[in-house]
């Protein structure tokens, strides 16, 4: 039996529960949620969706030859600091501390790496892949909602902020409606303007039928947990979406996956297999700014990876590998790098902070 249908249909039996509700409830409910299971949902066989890092290190190794450039930015301080919210398996930490390591003696020494994800899947997990650096010092664990010191350094996420709970919104030529799960299924119902109407409104030359995008109403709270011990340093966020205007040109909506498969079925299976919803990377790029950190912009992860990797010197180096290994890392490049692969499904954010 599925608790969190039986609870569904109870509430459903008074009335249409918002679609954000619904996803908020089948991600984050903590015992039925579906980030609250034991087991962890990232992989290839037997799994529902898979990563960047579930291709290989090259994500990691080129963070750290980015976060190499926001150290002597910094001026080299003797202590450089990354935090990563949401940090699942903390295999993308793992991939960056040995990256670090064989990069730069000086900077690896600089580097903490923090893990933050309440998830017991992902704890588990990250306990293994982090031991080294656990037993060092180097890297910690610190829970949500843990308040932080001040610190020099970054913050890292990847594939955080579209798993926001987020209400899917569509203008129907005459007026806004959002998504609602109703007993009889989902249904868009209208609704009255509201912040993310307005939004939607101010993003577009003109609003076609169909036009549609999704609102996540916990944005503000989180952009500002993460950014806010970040004193000096580099903010880079990983993660896919588009700029508001072509999100509502597409009528973005949520997504269902399911053992590798991906659809929009929303309500259905709730609590076992994962929902997410386009990021807008125009709102995070604002709230960003108001939170002060500068220099804003965002492009495709293809073409980041292309500006920031070293890739003669990966390819030149690769040369050495066994030949099964050497396969490996290319593969793992070409899905980073080609046009219709993951660093095409992708963008990356990056903002500056300098508060002196």
């Amino acid at each position: 039996m599925n608790w969190l249908k039986s609870f569904l249909d109870a509430r459903l039996a008074t009335g249409p529960v918002p679609a954000a509700e619904v996803m908020a409830l089948a991600l984050y409910h903590p015992v039925h949620g579906y980030y609250r299971r034991a087991e962890g949902p990232w992989g290839f066989e037997g799994k529902d969706y898979y990563t960047a890092l579930d291709l290989g290190p090259l994500l990691g190794q080129a963070l750290a030859h980015r976060f190499r450039e926001a150290w002597r930015k910094l001026d080299r301080p003797p202590t450089f600091t990354v935090l990563e919210p949401g940090a699942g398996r903390g295999w993308l930490g793992r991939d960056l501390l040995g990256s670090a390591a064989e990069l730069d003696r000086d900077f690896a020494t600089a580097l903490r790496y923090l893990h933050r994800d309440d998830n017991p899947a992902a704890r588990g997990a990250a306990e293994a892949a982090l031991a080294p650096w656990l037993s060092s010092g180097q890297a910690r664990f610190v829970a949500e909602g843990e308040a932080l010191a001040p610190f020099c350094g970054a913050v890292l996420s990847n594939e955080l902020f579209d798993a926001l709970p987020a209400q899917p919104w569509r203008w129907d030529g005459g007026r806004w409606v959002r998504e609602v799960l109703t007993a009889q299924g989902p249904e868009w119902h209208a609704a009255e303007p509201s912040e993310a109407t307005a939004w939607f409104e101010a993003h577009t030359d003109g609003l076609e039928p169909g036009d549609g995008s999704i609102w996540a109403e916990g944005l503000p709270a989180l952009v500002t947990a993460c950014a806010m011990p970040l004193q000096r340093g580099l903010f880079l966020a990983v993660d896919y979406g588009e700029r508001a205007d072509r999100l509502l040109a597409k009528g973005a909506d949520l997504r269902r996956y399911k053992g590798h498969t991906v659809d929009g079925t929303w309500w259905e299976d709730l609590g076992t297999t994962d929902l997410t919803a386009d990021v807008d990377f125009s709102r995070l790029e604002q709230l960003l700014g108001e939170a002060g950190l500068e220099n804003l912009g965002h492009l495709e992860l293809s073409r980041w990876i292309r500006t920031h990797a070293p890739l003669m010197e990966w390819e030149q180096a690769w040369l050495a590998l066994p030949a099964a290994d050497r396969m490996k890392r290319m593969e793992n490049l070409l899905q980073l790098t080609l046009p219709g692969m993951m660093g095409s499904r992708f963008r990356v954010l990056e903002g500056w902070r300098d508060k002196g």
